[in-house]
């Protein structure tokens, strides 16, 4: 069970997470662009893999729950497992209240101007917004990665 856990926990981080990165980190290609479809595109796929990275804390949780050794892999109260946990909602909160409503004004503000469109001046706040809390949802992410493998506290 220990083996499965593992590998369900790595394939749902690999599978939901970076794509979630993906899709926050590069949404501002399609602000710059002024690309109404393309912004519509990458907030359902924030909104998607954002949501399917639950499984990845269930799966964690299930392996956090497995001994090995004769000894459980983690505990709750571990400072690396909690603060994951932490990190993870923020890192979601980042998305579902920053990355994906900024992208979703962005592209009804562009596709109700149309072809008239300014890019640089009709977007501008929403591509800083979008770069700037996708590269946090990122980092966080990166930095549960290291806690992962390091473990500190443990």
């Amino acid at each position: 069970m220990l083996k499965l856990l593992l590998l369900l926990h790595l394939l749902t981080a690999i599978f939901a997470i970076g794509p979630l990165a993906h899709a926050v980190t590069t949404a501002s290609r399609g602000l710059r662009s002024a690309d109404p479809v393309a912004l519509q595109s990458s907030s359902r796929t924030a909104k998607v893999y954002a949501a399917a990275s639950v499984l990845v804390v269930i799966f964690g949780m299930g392996l956090m729950s497995q001994k090995r050794r004769g000894e459980e892999l983690g505990n709750i109260g571990d400072t690396w497992i909690w603060l994951s946990l932490v990190l993870w909602a923020i890192g979601i909160a980042v998305t579902f209240l920053a990355v994906t409503p900024s992208l979703d004004k962005a592209a009804e503000t562009i596709a109700a101007r149309g072809s008239n469109v300014d890019s640089p001046t009709t977007v501008s706040s929403y591509t800083a917004r979008v770069a700037a809390s996708g590269g946090v949802v990122a980092l966080i992410f990166v930095v549960i990665v290291v806690l992962m493998v390091y473990r500190p506290g443990s």
